[in-house]
């Protein structure tokens, strides 16, 4: 796909047409939106996120957590030992290995419900950041990367 026509830099090009960075900070605006929004509440969005897919997948592996989320397994573990300390999640089955899978706990579903409010507020802000075609453009790739083989 060509941004640019005519003679330019390769940092023009760069600049002006790298879609990586374009979704990078369309990314970092977006997430900024939700992590004022949850703030008071102790969590991060990603850590938001987390929580709401392992309360609608239920106890997995924290690999799959991250094969869903796109998260490496270092960001995957971060988050998770905050969650498990806060008692948000649990450790559903673990060994000398470490953890085999992770669940949502009651409390975790209670601070999940609790920021809603504010959530709300947030996606409101972030719907009008995006406009109406760029939250469905959105919805449509997520879709798309939800369709991958291996992710449920």
């Amino acid at each position: 796909m060509v941004f640019m026509k005519g003679d330019v830099s390769a940092v023009d090009e760069l600049v002006y047409g790298c879609l990586a960075a374009r979704v990078r900070l369309i990314g970092r605006a977006v997430t900024s939106i939700y992590d004022r929004a949850v703030e008071p509440s102790g969590l991060t969005i990603a850590q938001v996120n987390l929580m709401a897919t392992a309360g609608k997948i239920g106890p997995c592996p924290p690999s799959k957590l991250g094969a869903v989320l796109q998260l490496e397994r270092s960001t995957v573990s971060r988050n998770l030992e905050r969650l498990l300390d806060a008692g948000w999640m649990h450790a559903v089955a673990s060994d000398a290995k470490g953890i085999r899978e992770v669940g949502l706990t009651a409390s975790g579903r209670r601070k999940l419900e609790s920021i809603l409010p504010q959530w709300r507020q947030a996606q409101r802000e972030a719907g009008k950041l995006l406009g109406e075609p760029g939250v469905a453009a959105i919805k449509a790739v997520v879709n798309g990367l939800w369709n991958l083989p291996g992710i449920a």
